[in-house]
Parts: structure tokens; sequence; C-alpha cells
């Protein structure tokens, strides 16, 4: 069943993308940039009818509207958008981000202001995390891919994202995708650009993290960029009833890659 979720007009406001299935424990799964609900399908897929699965598209992507502009494009504007599409779900829910979608569900959460049974988080872009732990230099890698993907993308690089996409999966990533998603991800550049600008504006440290009162289970993978694994472990160690996994020879885009062990995890991790 898919309904489409509409609220009244204005500058901040759009179609929400909200599709559902299933039955049972409610998942509100919420997928990265370049992304839209779609890319859980090898994960829902796997689980049968054991969870209702409510999916949905971040600000820019799918069917959902853009609220962000580069002057305001603080998490809120993402953090509301996905708060309504756990109102829609009506009860309590699960709350699975995927990147980019792991931060919106953290700001989800900090805001308390919907029903939040569990979170899991999986790779989070964590960047401001890093330098109030100490850790500059993987700050710095972040700093540097996402200042050299943004300089040649505004020097007229049509294929600027390509160093994105291959600093989270590895070199040759995204030369190896489909040239359809290859041409999706060069498509909405211009909102991953806007979702880059959104994450250096949360400012995530552990004082803040530690108000997180629910379950939260952090997984990354064990072949993604070192940065990205240590933000990540930081950010498992920062919630007050954080745990972590790791999936063995995965990197970022596990849930296209690694569907069955992430499936198995974050499965493990509702129900528990």
């Amino acid at each position: 069943m898919t309904v489409w979720l509409r609220v009244p007009p204005s500058p901040r406001r759009g179609d929400i993308e909200y599709e559902e299935s299933g039955s049972g424990p409610t998942l509100v799964l919420a997928p990265g940039s370049c992304s839209t609900g779609a890319a859980w399908r090898a994960i829902v897929s796997r689980w049968g009818e054991r969870f209702r699965c409510v999916t949905t598209s971040l600000l820019g992507y799918g069917r959902t509207a853009e609220r962000r502009t580069p002057e305001d494009c603080d998490i809120s504007l993402e953090a509301e958008a996905l708060e309504q599409v756990v109102e829609r779900a009506g009860c309590p829910v699960h709350l699975v981000g995927h990147s980019f979608g792991g931060a919106v569900a953290l700001a989800v959460a900090l805001r308390r202001r919907v029903p939040v049974l569990s979170l899991t988080l999986i790779e989070v872009p964590a960047a401001t995390l890093l330098p109030p732990l100490g850790e500059l230099e993987h700050y710095r890698a972040f700093r540097r891919m996402t200042d050299e993907y943004f300089g040649a993308f505004h020097a007229g690089d049509r294929s600027a994202i390509r160093s994105m996409i291959d600093f989270y999966g590895g070199p040759g990533t995204f030369d190896a995708w489909p040239e359809r998603v290859r041409r999706h991800a060069i498509e909405t550049t211009p909102v991953n650009l806007l979702d880059w600008s959104t994450l250096f504006g949360f400012d995530l440290h552990p004082a803040l993290l530690s108000g997180i009162e629910m379950p939260a289970l952090v997984l990354w993978g064990s072949a993604s960029h070192p940065a990205v694994q240590r933000a990540n472990h930081l950010l498992s160690q920062c919630l007050p009833r954080g745990s972590a996994a790791v999936i063995a020879g995965a990197a970022h885009f596990m849930i296209a890659t690694h569907a069955e062990e992430v499936a198995t995890v974050v499965a493990r991790h509702v129900t528990g």
C-alpha cells in the first residue's frame, strides 16, 4: 500500500513520500542521500511480513519536496518531515536511518516530539562529533573530501559526486554502479550539497547525545573509510543505551550489498 502524505504548501512545506507494507511492530526507515525509500527493498523483502515497514525519502529526493535553501538548511527542517512520517504511522515506532538518514533520525530523537521506541543508526556521517573528542585527523578527512567535492562541482565538474561516493564506498565504487544509478546521483548532486551543509551545521557533541534515552544500535562496515568507522564507534559510546555492530566485509552501501546481514542485526535489535 502506498500513501502520499501532503501538508499545506508554504516555503517550508510540500509533499512527503510515505509508503507502508506488512504488519507487526512498526519500523520507519529513513534512507541516505541520493536515494529514496526504494533503497530499503532488499532489507524489507528479507523480513517478509514480520514488521510493518514505513519508508520515505528525505527532503529533495523521490516524492518528498525540498524545504531547504543554501541559506537555510538546518537539520530541523529534515527532522520536521521525518516526524510527520512518524505521526502518519500513528503509533510509537522503531526508527532506522542509513547515512544522512541516520543523522536525521538522531535529530528526531533529540527533539523528542514523536514517540520513538528504539534507534538503529547505520553509518551516520557524524563528522561534527569528531573534534570535541579530539579526533582531528579523522575530521579533516571528512572536511577535505567535502571541500574538494564542493569545489569541483562549482568549477563545473558534473561528476563531482564521484569523489564523495568513493570516499564512502572505496575507490571505483561510483564507476562500478549501473549507468542509471550514476545518472541519478549526478542529477541529485545539488540536493546532496545541501545535505552536507546540513550535516556540518548539526553540532553533535557528547553532552547533547547523552540526552537520548532509548536503546540505540550503531552499525558500520569493516571495509568503510577509517574516519567513518571511528565516528560511528564514538557515536555508539556517546549514546547512554548505545550498542554497536560491525558488518564484516561491508562498506557504506551495506543496505544493498549486505542486506541479509543488516536485516538480521536490525531485526534482533528491534525485537530485543
